[in-house]
């Protein structure tokens, strides 16, 4: 048996073996009294003790790889350590308590907290005016963009067109669709950066908006954004940054400053709230004054009283809002984590998370840039794409490399985009991981790299160390099958 084999719970199970004791019924209970159609004759459950279901779950938590056991590299959405004093403040019973549905005075320290955590986002961004409603990155591009329908509607234009660089997140033209416009692709420079022939030549008085991913998937900070900026304003047109990579430059760019007039924030990235697992996210949008009546509802208002007193209330009453885009305020807890972070951190320490993130992926960058292919030689902000074609002659892909990885004890990064790189890897190593673990990775990325030429069936039959070896991925997307299969 494998040292890393954990057996199914239904292997534990031993007749008439039970973990939990029920006192006897106090009422007459005859099973034939219930009807054939609600009766499960079929359940077959395993019989086991709590001890064995106890060691088992802990055992399987340990077979799983998490931010909590050891580094992940995963660009797209920032996997960085998350202070558990977060977790422990969104315990407090005066949040996790509360009801949506409460009367306002009774709620009045989760309105300030909500309205405060609004106030240190705009003055972050540059923008006048925000909403915590969304509930993820998407989210928040789908409600920028549905903000920018609106106001070309009030302005009596109907513009069909958003542009997006090939750069950008995956997620961007799907916003763009669902929110009735049509996607319009702008091309990559040699240098990674928008290509403005390219943009001139598509931008016209059709476009309602262009979306910028600031730094863009590849890492990289556009150079020419000043320019990009009044080109697009020059046309009447919208700009949009997506925020997603907002931990590159905290302290440093202002978006509102440079001329953008609406951003989404990832509060589940760049503020400290662990989104493993596909959620709970949240995704703010905040915007310029001249969009702010159309922010979803409700919106947050503070005033005071007639004896002076601080007062929160929620505002529905907003004529050119665009309408709710989640039922209630947001994730409120994920607010309350964001908030704990911005408070402890301050604004030094938040300058600190952009340039600890930069130097650590400056430093993976060069450290590996003569044993994998890079395709763009700046230098990068958060993240950094390499790619595998390097290793092609040797029958040796990104997703070999993946795998591999794993024998490391380490977590893959990103495989595959951003999609203008092929083979791509795109690494993150975030703010919060230490030179020592960096140093292991880059020395297990430098090994395998070495495996690549000198034996490659090895990483192509990775990885040789977990539960369960390499699957047909394909196959297995559009065939689950749960049996277990010990190797």
């Amino acid at each position: 048996m494998m040292s890393n084999f954990e057996p199914l719970i239904f292997e534990y199970s031993r007749s008439n073996r039970k973990g939990y004791s029920l006192p006897k019924l106090d009422v007459s209970f005859n099973i034939d009294d219930i009807p054939e159609e609600e009766l499960r004759k079929d359940l077959n459950l395993p019989e086991v003790s709590e001890v064995d279901v106890v060691r088992h779950f802990v055992k399987l938590s340990v077979l799983n790889h998490h931010v909590d056991k050891g580094f992940y590299p995963l660009g797209s959405c920032t996997m960085k350590y998350n202070p558990k004093i977060n977790e422990d403040i969104a315990n407090l019973d005066g949040f996790s308590f509360i009801h949506p549905l409460q009367p306002e005075d009774t709620v009045q320290g989760a309105l300030m907290l909500m309205y405060e955590l609004g106030q240190f986002l705009c003055e972050i961004s540059g923008m006048d005016a925000i909403s915590l409603q969304p509930a993820a990155g998407a989210q928040g591009e789908l409600t920028s963009i549905m903000i920018a329908r609106k106001y070309f509607e009030e302005h009596g234009e109907a513009r069909k067109k958003v542009l997006i660089p090939d750069s950008a997140h995956g997620t961007n033209p799907a916003s763009v669709n669902l929110a009735g416009f049509t996607a319009v692709e702008i091309k990559s420079n040699e240098q990674g950066m928008v290509d403005l022939t390219d943009l001139t030549t598509k931008l016209d008085y059709n476009v309602a908006c262009l979306m910028l991913t600031v730094p863009n998937t590849l890492g990289i900070f556009d150079q020419e954004l000043p320019k990009i900026i009044n080109l697009v304003h020059s046309k009447g047109a919208l700009v949009y940054l997506d925020g997603a990579n907002m931990n590159a430059y905290l302290g440093y760019f202002r978006p509102g400053d440079a001329g953008f007039d609406f951003v989404h924030f990832n509060l589940h990235k760049t503020f400290s709230t662990p989104h493993g697992g596909g959620g709970p996210g949240s995704g703010p949008v905040g915007v310029k004054e001249y969009l702010a009546k159309y922010l979803p509802v409700p919106v947050i208002k503070k005033h005071f009283t007639s004896s002076g007193e601080e007062h929160y209330s929620l505002i529905f009453d907003v004529p050119a809002s665009i309408g709710k885009v989640l039922a209630f305020y947001g994730n409120f807890l994920v607010m309350v984590k964001a908030y704990s972070y911005i408070r402890m951190l301050g604004a030094k320490g938040l300058k600190e998370v952009a340039e600890i993130a930069i130097i650590n992926a400056n430093y993976i960058r060069k450290s590996l840039e003569e044993y994998y292919h890079l395709p763009y030689k700046n230098i990068c902000m958060h993240e950094c794409v390499f790619s595998s074609i390097n290793f092609r002659e040797y029958g040796v892909r990104a997703l070999d490399i993946a795998k591999r990885l794993l024998d490391y004890g380490l977590h893959a990064p990103t495989i595959y985009f951003p999609l203008i790189v092929p083979e791509a890897l795109m690494i993150e190593p975030t703010e919060t991981e230490s030179k020592e673990t960096i140093d292991r990775f880059i020395q297990a990325m430098i090994e395998i790299a070495h495996e690549a030429r000198e034996n490659p069936q090895l990483l192509k039959e990775a990885p040789w160390k977990t539960p369960v070896r390499r699957l047909d991925e394909v196959r297995a997307s559009r065939e689950l099958n749960i049996r277990f299969i010990r190797h």
